[in-house]
Order: structure tokens, then sequence, then C-alpha cells
């Protein structure tokens, strides 16, 4: 399975992933990457029922995520690989698996600490860490909610 979307948001599967990004990249498959869901069963039927049929999900955390992502790689079908935060996505990065890719950051959303970056992307300084890290590791970070939007490098996002 090759993996097309790797992205950042905390609402994970949801309508803008599976229909603005999982229709127009022809996605079939989603990996999920969170410690809690992946010891929940109840959210994750939850988080499958948003799936379209024949769409599937895989749940994992991140050391699980590290040790198998190499096999998803071998399935067919195109994939999304999705973290609910930027602290999850680093701990892929360090664990070396977003080598060449391009981590795109959608619904990041306003708490204590963050500041507006843009109407979907707030960002704190432990987020602000984190992403400079999987910039490093990754090659690209750039935030953009829907494929058709215009994408915001992280240089971008870190000046504002």
């Amino acid at each position: 399975m090759s993996i097309d979307l790797v992205r950042v948001d905390e609402r994970l599967i949801h309508g803008q992933v599976v229909v603005g990004w999982g229709s127009h990249l022809g996605l079939d498959h989603y990996v999920v990457v969170d410690d809690a869901l992946a010891d929940s069963e109840w959210e994750q039927e939850l988080y499958r029922s948003a799936l379209p049929d024949g769409v599937t999900a895989r749940f994992m955390s991140a050391p699980q995520a590290i040790e198998h992502l190499a096999e998803l790689g071998e399935a067919e079908g195109r994939g999304a690989l999705l973290t609910r935060g930027t602290g999850t996505m680093r701990a892929l990065a360090e664990g070396g698996v977003l080598r060449d890719r391009h981590v795109n950051l959608g619904g990041l959303h306003g708490g204590p600490g963050r500041d507006r970056v843009l109407d979907y992307v707030y960002l704190g300084s432990a987020e602000r860490d984190d992403l400079r890290v999987i910039a490093e590791a990754a090659g690209k970070v750039s935030a953009r909610d829907l494929p058709t939007a215009r994408e915001v490098p992280l240089d971008q996002l870190l000046a504002r």
C-alpha cells in the first residue's frame, strides 16, 4: 500500500479527510496512529463507521507503527497515515518512518498555549518544536485543509 497522505489532524477520520482527501486521492485504507485508540475497540468501530464501503482502517500505537509500517507498504492499494497531534508524528519521524514524506497539517485547534496560525491550525511552542523535528526527518511539512486549497509551507507557519 502506498502511503499517499501523511496528516496531523485532531479529528482523525472525519468528513474532510474521507470525502475531501480520500476521494481526491482514491484512498482505500487508513492507518491511524494513536496510542489510546490502539487499545479501544469500540472507538475504532466508531471511526470505521465513517468510512465508505470497501475502505478499511487499522489502528496502531506509535511503537507498533514504527515496527510495522514497512510491512503495510507492501500491501496493495492507496493509504493515509493519520495522527491526532504533532507529538505522535514526531515519534514516527524519530522512528525513521517519515523519510522523504510530505506531512500535511489539517485540524489543529485552539487550546491553552496555542496561537492561531491559520483558521484550522493553532500552534504552541511544543507543536512548533515537533514540526521542526518532523520537517528535518520527513523533508516537507505544510498545511492544507483540503487538496484543492492553497498549501502553506512550514516556514510561513512558523513565522506567524
